[in-house]
């Protein structure tokens, strides 16, 4: 199928061949008939993958803190390199999406085959989109009409934060789709409206919907105006639709209104504000969050948890609705909104339309009807790649590689490695399948998809390399098994105690598989050298590993219980791996204190192994970015090893050795990926023993439900994670 995808890093806009998007439990899949380009949000998308890097990064001043902060801890090098992969990675473009229900997943109700919906859908000929992000379309409205949806309820959304009465005079500044819009929905609520715009064409819409116009490319004085459209009193609201990087929008709305009125900023303003303007008036200020209540809620948007109506009245879905309904009954006409249609296969002209000089206003992609384009070419999972497929040499030579999974992660560190070590990148497969073409093209792989039966029932594939989310990897890790695969699994491996005992009995029964979790600490070049130093001497070590994890966001899908397992199992297991391999020998004891904090992953943990030795890992949120992520300290026999964030590794007290410093972080995840593919490639045993992999796991879960889980008399862990 054909989706519209944007290069961050250069601007172009491209129509790419993309497999047909996996449907997940909650979802809807959903044939395209048509959408809408949003001018304001997309040419802003445009106008930034087109700036240089030195203005992309004066537009982020945050972001440029965040590098600055890397650059001190990581070197220069690998954040540049960072920093470049994020760019380069494709932007699906679109949210103004309608079409005819295909399909639903598990758990989606009130939609069935062949209805009508508008949703946030991005500009593709097939999108999946969670069930309360879709309203259906009633019979009167047409397609294009329904491509407005979204749109309208942005507009909505202000307008209800706002809080208009009937005879209140309201001024919207900006007129674009969602100001024009605005001033449809606020003539409906029967209030006054004054729009303000440059644009004389808009102007004119603004009139024919029933607003008076300040013309400001004529100097006209909107605040004088409001004075006189406000009969001297001051207007009782202003919703600001515009998009400028001034603040003198939000000035002249403070100057315009009453005491006590309200602002409400829609649009993109400077915030400059002046404590006068709305001391002196009481005024409220608020900015509108998108189409409504419900928005950037996880629970709400992924899981399909509905506000109760009692209680909300108004959710992202409603808000839908209740646009739908004014389109249904000729309220709200963006039929003269309308300034051009393309084709989807003509969208690369569309958007030389947005970022160029010519006005347009609202501008309609096309997609083919049934009769153009049958479903079961639509619905297509597997998206060829390769240019030059591998002769059969090449196939019996290499390792060949299928990877899922194919996010931040997958691209900036797994694949490069996998590549470097000389892997035959076969298959690379995501749900979305943008990621997965992107990936795809940019480092060889034969083919992208969206279905995981192609990586497992193919014959060519030797290895599956799992880079998912937490929640889905002992299942694939088994189904690899069960396809006869080996299998590269980044950390954890599981999150259970039962799916533990499950891949227990699976590994069993699959002798010949080799199972490896991508503990890449135990491979750096420095712990390797630790290893080596730490053997030679036969004393009881003790180790202190302190993490500066920094603090992620509770909403963040690592910390979800389900999904992510929390920090512990997500990311301390590397730790708890790291100090098992130094020490060579089993985990015979450990204990663990949380600090007092709501995502528990603030952690001191003490782990005792069979020869006597110790190690303590500190894994703590609550520090500064700014300061190193992790430094590692072994005392032994009257010797000392410090190794500072994987840099650099000084010795005390050893002879002949002194420091030993590296300037590459990503060494040991190469080595970790260069170890798997050869023991593939020569049929070696698995780098990790299978029983550390599986022990480590082991105290990691046990570590994680100690701390992170609230214990109840009667009840067990897997009371709370259903």
């Amino acid at each position: 199928m054909k989706q519209i995808l944007q290069s961050l890093k250069t601007g172009v806009t491209e129509v790419a061949e993309v497999p047909c998007p996996a449907l997940k439990s909650g979802e809807i899949l959903i044939r395209s008939a048509r959408s809408l380009v949003s001018s304001g949000t997309e040419r802003m998308l445009v106008d930034f993958g087109k700036a240089s890097l030195l203005d992309k990064a004066r537009q982020q001043p945050d972001k440029v803190r965040q590098v600055l902060d890397k650059v001190k801890t990581d070197g220069l090098a690998p954040t540049l390199e960072a920093v470049r992969n994020k760019l380069d990675q494709p932007l699906a473009m679109g949210y103004c999406n309608v079409g005819s229900v295909l399909e639903h997943g598990a758990g989606v109700t009130g939609f069935v085959a062949g209805d009508r919906v508008a949703s946030n859908g991005k500009h593709a000929e097939v999108v999946t989109v969670p069930m309360n992000l879709c309203a259906k379309v009633p019979e009167s409205v047409s397609d294009e009409e329904a491509a407005f949806t979204v749109i309208g309820a942005i507009a909505l959304q202000g307008i209800r934060l706002a809080q208009p009465t009937l005879g209140e005079a309201v001024v919207v500044t900006g007129l674009g789709l969602i100001g024009l819009i605005t001033v449809q929905l606020l003539r409906a609520h029967g209030c006054r409206v004054l729009g303000i715009d440059f644009d004389r064409a808009k102007l004119d819409l603004a009139r024919q919907f029933g607003a008076e116009v300040v013309d400001l490319s004529v100097g006209q004085d909107p605040v004088a105006a409001a004075q006189v459209f406000s009969r001297r009193r001051g207007v009782d609201a202003v919703i600001l639709s515009a998009a400028t990087k001034s603040s003198e929008p939000v000035h002249e709305a403070a100057q315009m209104c009453r005491k006590r009125g309200r602002i409400v900023l829609v649009g993109v303003t400077g915030l400059e504000l002046s404590r006068a303007d709305f001391f002196e008036k009481e005024l409220s200020f608020q900015v509108s969050c998108s189409y409504g209540p419900g928005r950037y809620d996880p629970n709400y948007e992924e899981k399909g948890q509905d506000y109760p109506v009692g209680f909300v009245r108004w959710t992202e879905q409603r808000n839908f609705e209740a646009v739908l309904d004014m389109l249904a009954d000729g309220r709200l006409d963006v039929k003269p909104l309308i300034s051009h249609r393309f084709r989807i296969s003509e969208a690369e002209a569309a958007y030389a339309l947005v970022g160029g000089s010519e006005p347009s206003l609202g501008i309609v992609l096309e997609y083919p009807a049934g009769q153009d384009k049958p479903e079961v070419e639509l619905r297509r999972a597997v998206v060829p790649l390769a240019l030059h497929p591998h002769s059969q040499e090449e196939r019996g030579a290499k390792a060949s590689v299928a990877f899922i999974g194919s996010g931040n992660y997958g691209t900036a560190v797994l694949i490069p490695a996998f590549k470097a070590a000389g892997a035959r990148l076969h298959t690379v497969a995501s749900s979305g399948g943008v990621s997965s073409v992107h990936a795809g093209r940019k480092f060889g792989f034969a083919k992208a998809t969206t279905d995981l039966a192609t990586v497992f029932d193919d014959a060519e594939v030797d290895a599956v390399v799992i880079a998912t989310r937490h929640d889905t990897h002992a299942g694939l890790v088994r189904r690899a098994l069960e396809a006869g695969k080996h299998v590269f699994v980044e950390k954890p491996l599981c999150l259970r105690l039962n799916e533990l005992a499950e891949l227990e009995a699976a590994t069993a029964s699959h002798p010949g598989q080799k199972v490896m979790v991508g503990f890449n600490r135990r491979f750096a070049p420095q712990v390797v050298k630790m290893k080596a130093l730490l053997d030679s001497v036969s004393a009881p070590k003790s180790f202190v590993m302190t993490v500066n994890a920094g603090a992620i966001p509770a909403e963040h899908w690592t910390q979800d219980r389900v999904v992510g397992g929390g920090r512990i199992i997500g990311e301390a297991c590397h730790f708890i791996d790291l100090l098992r391999f130094l020490a060579g020998a089993p985990i015979v004891g450990y204990s663990a204190t949380a600090m007092e904090c709501p995502s528990r992953d603030s952690v001191s943990l003490t782990l005792r192994f069979a020869d006597g030795s110790a190690g303590t890992v500190h894994y703590l949120a609550n520090g500064h970015k700014s300061f190193p992520k992790e430094r590692l300290e072994a005392f032994c026999g009257g010797r000392i090893l410090q190794l500072d964030n994987f840099r650099k590794l000084t010795g005390f007290g050893w002879p002949g050795f002194s420091k030993l410093n590296l300037w590459r972080q990503d060494k040991g995840q190469k080595a970790c990926a260069a170890a798997f593919v050869q023991a593939v490639r020569e049929g070696l045993a698995s780098p990790i023993p299978l029983e550390e992999l599986l022990e480590v796991s082991r105290v990691t879960i046990e570590i994680a439900e100690s701390v992170q889980y609230v214990r109840l008399a009667g009840y067990s862990c897997d009371d709370f994670i259903v």
